[in-house]
Order: structure tokens, then sequence, then C-alpha cells
């Protein structure tokens, strides 16, 4: 049903602003800007190597718009959303609808290209927050066009998003929701002493949800939190951020063996966000 993750969403109070911090940390421009005159929003999208990172912001009066709006409201700039990619809506909605016992609607897209004029054309189906244990997701399927790659090979750039963090406070629940109901593999499931709860891995075309499950009482809800960036070379790309005017710690091992890692801690629209290169 889920072919992969297409895109994180992020939502930002400043377009222009944001894309000028994003073009210094990824290391290369967007590809696609442009805006959705039915939805109130307008985006710029950055394409990496095994998904596409898209900024979004409030245009006008519409429908997502007052939803991005409300996140900006209640979390200040942070990641705003899940796109989940599939190669066929029409199936995704019947099993999904059966899944979680509702009946999902499909509704079409269009997004024009202000650096190209090209445009793109897709159908998705938003799921309701209340099956979304709170967070904004919805599946998608392209049909016409498509977004103008990243032709920037430079080892010092961001290559792939490496990983999505959300913080969960029913990690059975969030199980439940993205192994079971939407068909997602489990890759981990493991106790961490140290944090008193779960980390949990869901995995999908080359790209991981990672999940800090800590059970906590009240309803249950998840939020999503940071990013891991990959790198081909961090020492370069650390480099390139520090002579950018990028605040960035110092190269270290990472946690996970034969990796080394930075914190990147300026121009990331508030979010978490870890650089990484498997070595």
């Amino acid at each position: 049903m889920i072919k992969s993750i297409d895109h994180i969403l992020v939502a930002v109070e400043d377009l222009d602003k944001a894309v000028k911090d994003y073009t210094l940390v990824l290391g290369f421009g967007p590809t696609w800007q442009g805006s959705h005159p039915s939805l109130g929003t307008k985006n710029a999208l950055f394409p990496l190597d095994n998904l596409y990172f898209e900024l979004i912001a409030v245009n006008d009066d519409g429908p997502l718009a007052e939803t991005v709006k409300e996140h900006l409201e209640k979390n200040g700039e942070s990641i705003f959303g899940l796109a989940l990619e599939t190669d066929d809506i029409e199936m995704a909605k019947k099993e999904l609808s059966a899944n979680l016992d509702t009946n999902l609607e499909i509704s079409n897209g269009k997004g024009v290209n202000n650096i190209s004029k090209d445009e793109r054309y897709w159908r998705n189906i938003s799921i309701p927050k209340k099956f979304t244990r709170g967070i904004f997701t919805f599946l998608i399927e392209h049909t016409k066009g498509n977004l103008p790659k990243n032709e920037n090979s430079d080892e010092a750039c961001i290559s792939r998003m490496d990983h999505v963090v959300i913080n969960s406070n029913d990690p059975d629940g969030l199980v439940d929701l993205y192994r079971d109901k939407y068909g997602i593999r489990l890759a981990l499931d493991q106790f961490v002493e140290q944090w008193g709860g779960r980390m949990l891995f869901f995995r999908t075309n080359h790209t991981t949800i990672e999940a800090i499950g800590i059970k906590k009482d009240g309803s249950p809800e998840d939020s999503l939190w940071g990013l891991a960036w990959t790198t081909k070379d961090i020492k370069k790309a650390h480099k390139r951020l520090l002579d950018a005017g990028v605040n960035i710690t110092d190269v270290k091992d990472g946690r996970k063996p034969n990796t080394l890692v930075a914190t990147i801690k300026s121009h990331c629209s508030n979010i978490p966000t870890l650089l990484i290169e498997h070595l």
C-alpha cells in the first residue's frame, strides 16, 4: 500500500528566509517554488536522493493555510507533516479505509513551478488526525509531471534524508498504526534503559522513521521532532557550513558504529538536526 516516504513538510513563517537558510544547510537551492491557490499555501521543494523536502507557508486564506497557521501558533516553525507515497491511490483508499474502519476520500492536486512554469499533478488522501495520533499525514500518488532533480553532486552537500524522529507517549499504539495499519516494516523495537522507553525503527525507501516511545498517561499523541541528513563527506560538509556562518558542533563518532556525526544548531527552523556520514 505504501511505497515510500514521499516527502517531509516543514511549516515556516517566512518562506523566503527559510529557503535561504536551507539552501545554506543543504548546499543547493530548491528546484520548485510554487503555490496552492485552492489551499492558501505556498512552498519550496528540495529534491534528495530518496525523497524531497518541502518548506510550506501561509499564502492566503484556505483550508491547508488554516492548518499550517494553527500549527505555527502552537509549535512555531517545526516539522509539520509526513507524506507517504503509493503507486495505486484507489487500492490504498480501500485498504487503509478498512484498516482504520472509516471511509477515506481522494482529492486531486496541482502545482505550478514559479521557476520553470512546469506543472505537476497528484491525487492524495488526507488522513484525519484522530487516526494519525496528531501528526498531519497524507498518502500521495503522483500522476503527471516530475520534480526537477538537483544536479549538484558536491560531496560537501546533503545527499539524502537519513531519518525523521517521532516522539510518542504510546509506543504500542504507534506500532499498531505504522506497522499494522500503514504496513511499514518495523525493523527495530528495543528498550533503552537510559531513556526508560523504547526505540522503534520503521523503514521504507532507505529512509527511517525513528520513534522514541516513552509511555505516559494522557491521550495518545505523537509529534514529529527532528531530522537527520546524510552527507558523503562530513568533514567537507562541516567546513562548508562553518564557512557559510552556520552554527555546527564538532564532528564526532556517532552512536551507531561506523558513523560520524555533527549537530547543526542554526538555520534549521528550530528543528533538532543531525548531520551524518556512514563510513
